[in-house]
């Protein structure tokens, strides 16, 4: 039973299985529904697709479901039939050449079939884009494709503007074409024509660029091709997205500013902006002319390792860097303060190395200035190449004796012993404003607040080994600086002095010991000349042939021209040995009593002089215009000790007997001074009681003459008075005889002003007369015929009222005027009343 059910073959619908007739070689096909039985030479096979090789399999194995492609999908049909594919019904065997075996066709869904032995089928989705996605195809079969060209399924956007997504002249079997999202949404490829698959995936997303926002094209040919945003950018058929190790297809515009540049080269000719640029060329692109940066195909970045930005190195106040012309091989100081930024193409910044014996000389007790110096000049001699900021140390100074901390803001040492200490104190400044590469999804635009404080941007300079050599040069000291061009400068504290690449300083060999000796020299590069102090001991002898050893210390002052004040290498050897010879010289003029004695006077008036108005001019130097000012003699000590004995007790017997001597002369001074004392306040008394008399005989002199004084007055002032007395009486006589006079003419002025007045007064009258006939002969008949035409005594009223002013004129009242105008007319009866007058 089990052997005749695996014979039966049953065929659900939708399924197919191929049968292999073992005697004849021939495939057989059988499509469901359907229900058969096998041969014991039938056996059911299955076409593998990779081996192109028919297996056999169990009847469960065999059975195949249709190739189905629902609405929206295609199939991919290889090797087709001329006939139709298989229909459910009888076994149906094709022939040898009823496929066209090697060639492909593609069939749109919906669909539904069988396949025959040998053909294989793939069911692909339709390829739905959207805007910023494109689909890469290839033509395969061109005869097919001319020939099945218009019947692809094309949706084709609102915006699209391609009548034809592929041209009849791009039919060209191998040639790769590019449907674009933005021209199609919905896409099948006719027969000839297929669909590639790029990373396991047939549709490929395009690059949306924003602004500042750049990609890169690489074609086949190598030539390369760069778009800026916004942009959608779809790949020509031979193109690819260069991608960095991280796998992004975008990169953000370089943001430069005026402290930070590009170095490209020009790989090919080009022109912009009215200028021509060659192959070959350099250029240095800094934010000043080009604030944003995006890469073309010209131009190659320059970089040195990873550096691919330039910026500008911060130079603070009384640093600097050196600064070398790679084209001239000149080495220039640039000191600050300023943002220096230096052109790759010509220029770059050097370091000065200096000798183990210029760091003990310029810096004197500075390990760390010196081990830093030894390791440079290992790294250099080592690489033999520039030598890279990055591998340097980068620590701060702080000097042995007593150094003030180094801050941000400078990196100057401290004075040693014998000058001043400073070390190489330029910074640079590398800001943090590297354009990272931008690797991110488009997502829309927003906005973030934080809810924390956010600390402003913090630039450190700690690279203090970087710059030039800065020499901090304290108050009274001086140094001299040479150059290789045989130059020099005296500089003078309290300053600070920046060293150019080819300056250095001059050293001095000083004597040193005490006393000074020429076996031992001290090398410093720092001339103290203010208040100098330098100490010797010497060996004299006297005139009596004794020896004596003298300490002394001489205060120096540097003075005059400055340019000769480092003209002698070793000044102390010079002091000590000029005043050596002069002390010995005077020495052996004078005994060893009188020297003793008088050893600090005779010393000081050799080295300094005889003093002069409270004043000494010391000793000066011509050969480096060194003065000493001053000398402090710290002892003298006799040789011979029998001879030193000796001259201490007889010096102790002179004071003895000094003193004895001094003591009876104090007594002798007293008993004289009391008898000046005594004598003196005799004579006092005398000369007061003798002063007693005179002064009272004074007095009465001077009273006698005070009394004659009185009297002349008195005299004198009553004669004054009747004087004064006479003269007023004769002006009070004037006095009366001018107001006697004076009451006549204004007696007769009176009378001559009332004879005016009255003849004013008639006048007035008679012109008043004259001026009332005038107006009296201005009133006409016609004015008397208007008045009575009146007739009542509102007329009259108002007549009276027009009739005031003459009656003021002529001195009367309203009603006489008004009597003497109307008399023979109708109105001479009329009466004014009292009321009707104005």
């Amino acid at each position: 039973m089990t052997t005749e059910r695996e014979r039966e073959l049953v065929l659900p619908p939708n399924t197919f299985c191929h049968i292999l007739d073992e005697t004849k070689g021939n495939v057989t096909t059988y499509v469901g529904p359907h229900k058969t039985s096998l041969a014991n030479t039938d056996r059911p096979v299955k076409f593998d697709e990779k081996t192109k090789k028919f297996s056999k399999a169990s009847l469960e194995e065999a059975t195949q479901s249709f190739a189905i492609a629902p609405e929206g999908w295609y199939l991919v049909l290889k090797n087709p039939s001329s006939h139709k594919q298989p229909t459910p019904g009888p076994a149906l065997t094709l022939s040898d050449e009823g496929l066209s075996i090697g060639r492909k066709i593609n069939i749109p869904g919906p669909k539904s079939f069988a396949l025959w032995p040998g053909q294989m089928v793939k069911v692909i989705q339709g390829h739905r884009l959207r805007s910023n996605q494109y689909l890469m195809v290839r033509v395969y079969d061109e005869e097919a494709a001319l020939k099945n060209l218009n019947e692809a399924i094309v949706k084709a956007t609102e915006d699209s503007k391609e009548e034809q997504l592929i041209k009849k002249e791009d039919i060209v079997v191998g040639k790769i074409s590019i449907i674009k999202g933005t021209d199609v949404s919905f896409y099948i490829p006719p027969t000839g024509i297929e669909a590639l698959k790029v990373k396991d995936s047939y549709i490929q997303s395009a690059v949306t660029l924003e602004r500042l926002e750049y990609c890169i094209l690489l074609d086949e040919s190598g030539n390369k091709r760069y778009i800026k945003g916004p942009s959608v950018v779809f790949p020509e058929p031979t193109e690819n997205f260069v991608e960095d190790k991280d796998g992004a297809r975008k990169f953000k515009a370089k943001e430069l500013s005026e402290i930070s540049g590009i170095h490209v080269k020009v790989t090919m000719d080009y022109e912009e902006n009215d200028s021509a640029y060659k192959a070959g060329d350099e250029l240095f692109i800094t934010g000043k002319e080009t604030p944003i940066y995006y890469p073309r195909v010209e131009h190659a970045v320059i970089g040195y390792g990873d550096k691919k930005v330039y910026y500008a190195t911060a130079i603070p106040e009384g640093e600097g860097r050196y600064l070398l012309d790679r084209l001239t091989g000149k080495i220039e100081l640039m000191k600050g303060p300023k943002m220096l930024l230096p052109d790759p193409r010509t220029h770059v910044f050097v370091r000065r190395v200096l000798t183990d014996n210029q760091v003990a000389l310029w810096f004197p007790d500075n390990e760390e200035a010196l081990e830093y110096n030894r390791s440079l000049r290992e790294l250099n001699s080592d690489t033999n190449t520039f030598i890279p900021e990055q591998s340097l140390k980068n620590s701060y100074f702080t000097s042995v004796k007593g150094a003030t901390p180094v801050g941000v803001a400078g990196a100057m040492g401290t004075l040693g012993t014998q000058g001043s200490l400073a070390v190489p104190g330029a910074y640079t400044s590398t800001l943090n404003n590297k354009s990272s590469e931008i690797r991110y999804r488009l997502t829309a635009d927003s906005m973030s607040r934080g809810t924390s404080y956010t600390k402003p941007r913090t630039i450190v300079l700690d690279n203090k080994y970087e710059g030039a050599v800065a020499i901090n040069i304290w108050t009274g000291f001086a140094c001299n600086v040479l150059s290789k061009s045989g130059t020099r400068k005296i500089l003078t504290g309290p300053t600070s002095y920046l060293l150019a690449y080819d300056e250095c300083l001059e050293s001095l060999n000083l004597s040193v010991g005490n006393p000074k000796t020429s076996d031992g020299r001290f090398k410093t590069s720092y001339l103290r000349v203010l208040n100098n102090k330098i100490s010797d001991a010497l060996i004299a002898e006297t005139k009596d042939l004794c020896s004596v050893t003298i300490g002394m210390s001489y205060r120096v002052n540097f003075e005059g021209d400055n340019s000769k004040w480092f003209n002698v290498e070793n000044y102390v050897g010079l002091l000590v040995d000029r005043m050596r010879s002069l002390i010995k010289s005077c020495v052996k003029q004078y005994n060893i009593e009188d020297f003793y004695s008088n050893s600090i006077p005779i010393i000081r008036n050799v080295i300094l002089g005889e003093r002069t108005e409270d004043k000494r001019k010391g000793y000066h130097f011509e050969e480096n215009d060194m003065r000493i000012v001053e000398v402090e003699i710290s002892g003298v000590t006799i040789g011979d000790l029998l001879i030193s004995k000796l001259l201490r007790e007889a010096q102790n017997e002179t004071v003895t007997q000094t003193l004895k001597i001094a003591a009876a002369n104090r007594r002798l001074d007293l008993e004289k001074r009391e008898e000046e004392i005594e004598q003196t306040i005799t004579k006092i008394r005398n000369e007061t009681a003798l002063g007693k008399a005179l002064s009272e005989q004074d007095q009465l002199k001077a009273k006698l003459q005070v009394n004659l004084a009185e009297l002349n007055i008195e005299l004198e002032l009553k004669k004054e008075k009747l004087e004064k007395e006479l003269a007023l009486q004769e002006i009070i006589n004037d006095i009366k005889i001018n107001e006697l006079d004076r009451a006549e003419k204004i007696n007769f002025l009176e009378n001559q002003i009332q004879k005016d007045k009255d003849e004013l007064q008639i006048a007035l009258i008679e012109a008043k007369a004259k001026e009332f006939v005038t107006r009296v002969e201005a009133v006409s008949p016609q004015l008397i015929s208007a008045i009575q035409s009146l007739g009542d005594k509102n007329l009259v009223g108002e007549l009276s009222k027009n009739l005031s002013p003459l009656a003021i004129l002529g001195g009367e009242s309203i009603s006489d005027v008004f009597q003497r105008l109307v008399k023979g007319t109708i109105l001479e009866k009329v009466n004014l009343s009292p009321k009707e007058e104005i």
